[in-house]
Order: structure tokens, then C-alpha cells, then sequence
């Protein structure tokens, strides 16, 4: 009798065993969050200078559709900034403006694996892959003038609302952010990547500067002389004669701002266990 309790004791283990082994661990997505830096490319950094960077850090969603694409659903902030006075070019220095901006982000991203990737399988645990999407971003460039922060959009420094028809630029722009990275499974249920990903923008005016100056003239002076909008639109005052005069080139409204990312994220797995097919 007790040779046949433990006959069944031993086919029950082995039964259940073989029958956990055919399970299948699927990775139905994960959630997780980023930091590193951020970097701006624009009007005040024309040669695509990369030595003024700044925080950058967010979160994600991804939907996995197999081992090879996703979707992502991120939400981001970035503060950006830049100054004339990093630059090399003379015309530049004295210019003299510079701006900084939050930027909260919102995409939806396509991405797509190099290599098959499983966080449960240790020889498909790394993948390098790719990114594009599209989303929008919220920004408010400003600047300091005697240490007190102005926020440059209101002040319409190149002339917005009453100079040759110029429209006042709004504070939301799009993005199509392009990008590439790894990322390594730790184990079952965490994950960790890197990732660079540039954004193209459809706005010029993330710098609050794009096109020409319009002229101290055109800005209403105060009982105490210039005015605050008459001060910002032209810093060049303060490395020399003004050269802001209307009609001179104060940016490079051909060529939209953009602005780029590198960072750290960590993961967690949204995992489920599936019976595979019969069919081959």
C-alpha cells in the first residue's frame, strides 16, 4: 500500500511539473520611469553645441504586441535653456539673449526590437531598438533681466500682434520624437535601458527667437525710460552699440527648434502565462 501512495505521490509531481513547463511566459508590457538630461538645439545654438545640458526625467507605458513591437505612452519634462554668451561666433556674443523653458511632454511611440526579447529567457534578455513617434509639448520661454525672471512670450519681442502681420506664438507646440536604445532584463519582472531620442518641433519659437528685429521704436517707452519688452528684444546693449535696428536678422526662422534627451529608465513587467499551441 505505501509503495502505491508513493508510485502516485511521485506521477502527481511529475505530472504537475511537466504540465507548469508548459506554460508560457508572455510579457504583455511594462511601466516605468526615466531621468538624465536634456539638450536644446535652436537659434542661440546654431552649430548643435552639446555643453549645456539640463534635467530631463519622466514616465511610460508600453503595450508589448510580441517579442519584436510595442506602443508607448510617455509623459515627459525637460527644462531647456541656452545662452549667447556659450557660443563662439562673434555675431552671436553680441547678440547677447538667452532664454529658459520648461517643456511637459505628452507622445505616442512606435517601438521596435532589434533582437527577440523575453525577460524571462536568459538568451533573450537584451535588445538594442528603435523609436518614432509623434506628441505634443507645452513651453514658456523666459529670461532673467536684474534677477527677476520674465516670461518672453507676452512681451512679443520680435514684434507679435501689431508688427508686419506677425502672429503671437502659442504655448503648445508638436514634437516627432526619433530615438535609439538598449535595454537588459535584470530578471523576470524588471527591466533597465538607455535611450537617446531627438525631437523635431513645429514650433521656432522655443527660444523666443526667430525672425528679424523689429526696432526699439516699435516698444512704448515708460516714465523711467525703455520699457521691460524693449529691454529683452535686444540685449546687445550690454556688450557694446545696440545693433538690434528693424530689419536685422535676430534668428533663422527656416530651420524649427529642437531639443534631445539621454536617459537612464527602469521597468516592471506586466507578465502573463499562456498555454502554448498544439499547432506546430
Amino acid at each position: 500500500m505505501k509503495k502505491i501512495i508513493a508510485l502516485l505521490i511521485i506521477s502527481f509531481v511529475f505530472t504537475f511539473s511537466g504540465y507548469a513547463q508548459m506554460k508560457e511566459y508572455v510579457q504583455e508590457g511594462e511601466f516605468g520611469i526615466t531621468a538624465g538630461l536634456a539638450h536644446y538645439f535652436g537659434d542661440l545654438n546654431n552649430r548643435g553645441a552639446i555643453n549645456r545640458p539640463k534635467v530631463a526625467f519622466g514616465a511610460f507605458f508600453r503595450k508589448q504586441f510580441g517579442n519584436y513591437t510595442a506602443v508607448r505612452l510617455s509623459g515627459n519634462y525637460a527644462l531647456l535653456g541656452y545662452s549667447d554668451t556659450y557660443s563662439k561666433n562673434t555675431y552671436d556674443q553680441r547678440r547677447n539673449l538667452s532664454f529658459n523653458s520648461n517643456v511637459f511632454e505628452l507622445t505616442v511611440q512606435g517601438d521596435f526590437n532589434f533582437f527577440k526579447f523575453i525577460p524571462s529567457d536568459r538568451e533573450h534578455c537584451f535588445t538594442p531598438y528603435a523609436t518614432i513617434g509623434v506628441g505634443f509639448f507645452s513651453y514658456d520661454p523666459y529670461a532673467f533681466y536684474q534677477n527677476q525672471k520674465e516670461y518672453l512670450r507676452p512681451l512679443h519681442t520680435e514684434g507679435q500682434t501689431f508688427y508686419k502681420g506677425r502672429k503671437e506664438y502659442g504655448s503648445i507646440a508638436m514634437c516627432f520624437p526619433i530615438g535609439f536604445g538598449v535595454k537588459y532584463a535584470i530578471n523576470d519582472n524588471i527591466n533597465l535601458s538607455f535611450e537617446i531620442t531627438q525631437r523635431f518641433t513645429t514650433t521656432d519659437y522655443l527660444d523666443d527667437v526667430s525672425t528679424t528685429y523689429v526696432g526699439i521704436d516699435k516698444f512704448p517707452s515708460t516714465a523711467g525710460g525703455k520699457s521691460i519688452a524693449g529691454i529683452m528684444q535686444d540685449r546687445s546693449y550690454e556688450t557694446g552699440t545696440p545693433i538690434g535696428i528693424e530689419g536685422r536678422q535676430r534668428g533663422f526662422s527656416k530651420q524649427k527648434d529642437q531639443y534631445a534627451t539621454a536617459v537612464f529608465g527602469i521597468a516592471f513587467n506586466i507578465t502573463s502565462y499562456r498555454c502554448p499551441s498544439a499547432k506546430p
